[in-house]
């Protein structure tokens, strides 16, 4: 996971002082304008339009990105329950002393995979969680491999190898999809333009004319709402856009290994 302070930061503690700093920017175009007003020939519509179509453009494709990464996520975490269900329902076709082996490690190999998506931002309970997966893979996996010697095991074994296979492939997709955050260069050139349209609001408003306040609120608050929900869907351990009906996929596994 990434350790950069801007990923470590709360959404909400960004979006405040990115709010702050947009009604700073806001007052200090205000004042420029009043201060140069002397020097300021007609407006600068162009360079607005032009402002505020790039801002509208890197929001687009900022909050599609965050959103792709959500649903990959998301995505994973249901593939990954049903490859392990398919494990599970294939432990059956083996007898029953070994069915029951099976079950067993399979029913602590679930146990592991629900602590680390309910780990939170926990680095030492998600490498506990993670070292106990890798021990009961290693154990379902080790099992299956001496089985398959077996010729009576072939069938079960020809349908057994490939589901643990593919179960264990799919923790490299899922820690990359948990990992793959937006890149911090897009998210700063969104704050500066966000912060360079409000002190252009400010520059542009005419001295003749009064300030629309709620406007202007609005427009500012709007703004960090939708970089707020940007910024909560790229953060997939915290915040108020969660994986947790995903992860009940992989709680409904313990009802099968009962």
């Amino acid at each position: 996971m990434s350790g950069s302070l801007l990923y470590e930061t709360d959404a909400w503690i960004i979006c405040v002082f990115l709010l702050v700093g947009m009604l700073g920017m806001l007052y200090l175009g205000l004042f420029f304008r009043r201060r140069f007003q002397k020097t300021i020939e007609g407006g600068l519509g162009a360079i607005e339009s032009a402002l505020f179509g790039l801002l509208a453009l890197i929001l687009a494709f900022t909050f599609g990105q965050a959103d792709s990464r959500y649903n990959q996520r998301r995505g994973v975490v249901i593939e990954e329950a049903n490859d392990i269900g398919t494990a599970i329902l294939r432990s059956d076709m083996y007898v029953d002393s070994e069915r029951v082996a099976f079950r067993n490690d399979f029913l602590k190999y679930v146990h592991s995979r629900i602590s680390f998506y309910e780990s939170g931002r926990n680095l030492e309970t998600i490498k506990q969680s993670n070292d106990s997966s890798n021990l009961y893979t290693s154990r379902l996996w080790n099992r299956a491999t001496r089985l398959s010697k077996d010729p009576a095991n072939l069938a079960a074994s020809n349908q057994m190898i490939p589901a643990l296979n593919t179960m264990i492939d799919i923790t490299t997709t899922r820690n990359a999809a948990l990992e793959a955050t937006l890149p911090e260069s897009i998210l700063l050139l969104l704050f500066s333009l966000s912060l360079i349209c409000c002190f252009f609001i400010g520059y542009s408003v005419d001295d003749k004319k009064k300030l629309n306040r709620l406007a202007f609120a609005g427009f500012i608050i709007l703004i960090t709402l939708v970089i707020f929900v940007i910024l909560d869907l790229d953060r997939p351990r915290r915040g108020f856009i969660n994986l947790d009906r995903s992860q009940q996929h992989m709680k409904d596994l313990l009802q099968m290994l009962k």
